[in-house]
């Protein structure tokens, strides 16, 4: 916990400089109130610091303190630097050629060429592989949002993680030796950083990555990783890269629902664990099937709980069924997704069965249909 504890006496202290200076440049309209905050704070900080205990040795909860102020400092700078490279014009058009879009666009060509009995059925797939949502028709995207499965549509860490765990399985071959897990590790970082580049790096799939970036080389190095220690690491990382983003939804909302795993779920995850479940014997007769279904309903709740409020506050939402709907609509996400690649490359290499493409489209039909159900109670 000693190392949760001092990544986050830094990572929430920026994370908070950052968000005032992004939300204060966009109130005020201007950069000089960010220079003015700064430097005032800073002098104040300097002075805090040389008027410490002079002569004398500081205690380490006075030391973790003025960490904590430089870090909020840093913060403010951080975001000011943000806000004045999000006002130029020439950056952002930069920035923007940086995204790697050609690959997607090919994909959903590939994807439109799939020889599915339904046209829904090539538009879905392309929404959860690339984002775009220009086929969908009115009635699906009712559908998905009225369920409360509108994050299903949209690229997040959740699609990022499922290709992660696909690429994982495919890579598993290759065995345990050090070398081998080294390779494995490098080749499963940059086969995820070229899709969440070729989507468009939107923040939640960044976080993701970066979740996956720092998840691999604390593998590959034999460092102990915690869910909270990597959240609160991306956090930082991604708001040093991208300020601004900090201010969007999506970034809002994802690193809200990491907070809700890494906090709150084990509280509910404890409620029914290993032992409570092997103690009965009816649990034990049926098999692992009920603990799944909590361990899944305790991580819908939990990110409910944290991201519930932002949705409310960007949308004036609040899905009232969304147990229901991450019980069926994640697991059935998280067949459509491989199988759908495993289709691509499949049709590109001119071999893809029947077969394969049938158990898709009912796949993609079956949460469609799941999701009308839910959507109208």
């Amino acid at each position: 916990m000693k190392v949760e504890r001092d990544i986050a006496g830094f990572s929430l202290p920026f994370a908070a400089g950052v968000m005032a200076a992004v939300y204060a440049g966009d109130i005020s309209g201007t950069c000089q109130m960010h220079f003015s905050a700064a430097a005032i704070f800073a002098a104040c900080l300097f002075t805090a610091v040389l008027m410490q205990r002079k002569g004398k040795r500081r205690r380490p909860e006075e030391i973790f303190f003025l960490a904590m102020c430089a870090a909020f400092a840093c913060g403010i700078f951080t975001g000011m630097t943000g806000h004045m490279l999000a006002c130029s014009t020439i950056t952002g058009n930069i920035l923007a050629g940086m995204h790697l879009t050609a690959a997607a666009e090919q994909m959903g060509h590939a994807i439109d060429a799939l020889p599915f009995d339904s046209g829904d059925t090539n538009a879905i797939i392309k929404a959860l592989l690339t984002g775009n949502r220009s086929g969908l028709t009115n009635e699906i995207q009712d559908a998905f949002r009225n369920s409360g499965a509108s994050h299903i549509l949209a690229l997040s860490g959740l699609h990022l993680g499922i290709i992660y765990m696909a690429i994982r399985k495919i890579l598993a071959f290759t065995g345990n030796h050090p070398a081998a897990a080294c390779t494995r590790s490098v080749l499963t970082v940059v086969f995820c950083g070229m899709y969440a580049a070729a989507t468009g790096a939107g923040p939640s799939i960044t976080r993701a990555f970066l979740f996956i970036l720092l998840g691999e080389t604390a593998r590959v190095t034999g460092r102990r990783t915690s869910t909270a220690g990597i959240m609160m690491a991306a956090l930082t990382i991604q708001m040093t890269a991208s300020p601004m983003s900090a201010a969007q939804a999506g970034f809002q909302m994802s690193y809200a629902a990491m907070a809700g795993i890494a906090f709150i779920y084990p509280v509910f995850r404890k409620i029914w664990d290993k032992d409570t479940a092997e103690s009965n014997r009816a649990i034990a007769c049926i098999g692992k099937l009920p603990r799944i279904i909590w361990n899944s309903a305790a991580i819908s709740i939990s990110c409910q709980l944290t991201t519930g409020p932002v949705a409310y506050l960007y949308f004036g939402t609040f899905p009232l069924n969304f147990i229901l709907t991450n019980l069926i609509a994640v697991p059935l996400t998280g067949a459509v997704i491989p199988a759908a690649l495993a289709a691509l490359f499949l049709s590109y290499a001119g071999i893809c069965p029947d077969f394969l493409l049938y158990v898709l489209e009912a796949a993609v039909r079956t949460l469609h249909t799941s999701l009308e159900i839910i959507a109208g109670m």
